[in-house]
């Protein structure tokens, strides 16, 4: 039976492809504050705002694709069950070949209508006002803003409650709830950690990678497959 790896992704690991990562130093994404575009009173304000940008990020992942990363990760899935639960809400991890991926964030590729979570479409052009679902509602993006819900919490908690190996790459472990399912894994789990800045306060010196996403998991696929051999 093949050993459980559960992989907790966030920003990091999309921006060697060249997808903007969530907010800039000063606060802000793509110049604007996250609260006018990412939340529901922000998209209560200005509807029409809040769908061109996320118009403009839905365009921008035809121009990237995964990087060796993404494709690492593909590759594992022939020694491990790997589960990924990432904040990205980009397809990398899929078009690069893996199998379970749960978006905790939601996906830009995908809409809903505004009065439900359920009835999710995919949807890969512009989202305007005017495009409504089959009840005659409109649309949003399938992105979890703040002060939502996050609809796949409760089962990414039990993914990570059965995980043999638990790896953090590219996020900051600063956004809540995501954060907190680190403590969800079993006591004996081997944590991983791939980050050129985020403290090293989860796991033993050797398995923390203290650098890029691609090279990180170059080293990490040697370590472990080494170990299973």
């Amino acid at each position: 039976m093949k050993k459980k790896l559960v992989v907790f992704s966030g920003a990091g690991i999309s921006a060697e492809s060249g997808v903007q990562t969530f907010r800039d130093s000063n606060g802000l994404w793509e110049n604007h504050r996250v609260e006018d575009v990412a939340s529901p009173e922000g998209f209560e304000r200005n509807p029409q705002m809040v769908l061109d940008f996320y118009n403009a990020r839905r365009r921008q992942l035809n121009e990237v694709t995964p990087n060796k990363a993404h494709l690492i990760l593909a590759e594992l899935e022939d020694v491990f069950e790997v589960n990924i639960i990432t904040q990205n809400v980009d397809d990398l991890h899929e078009r690069a070949g893996s199998t379970k991926v749960i978006h905790l964030h939601g996906e830009l590729k995908k809409a809903r209508s505004v009065n439900a979570e359920s009835n999710i479409i995919l949807w890969e052009g512009d989202l305007n006002l005017g495009h409504l679902n089959f009840e005659g509602m409109q649309l949003r993006p399938h992105i979890v803003w703040f002060g939502e819900m996050v609809p796949e919490m409760n089962k990414a908690i039990d993914l990570c409650s059965k995980a043999d190996l638990f790896l953090v790459i590219g996020t900051s472990m600063s956004v809540y709830p995501a954060a907190g399912l680190i403590h969800y894994i079993p006591a004996n789990c081997k944590i991983f950690v791939i980050d050129p800045s985020l403290p090293n306060t989860y796991t033993e010196t050797d398995n923390y990678f203290k650098t890029s996403a691609t090279h990180g998991m170059e080293l990490f696929k040697e370590m472990i497959l080494k170990k299973e051999i």
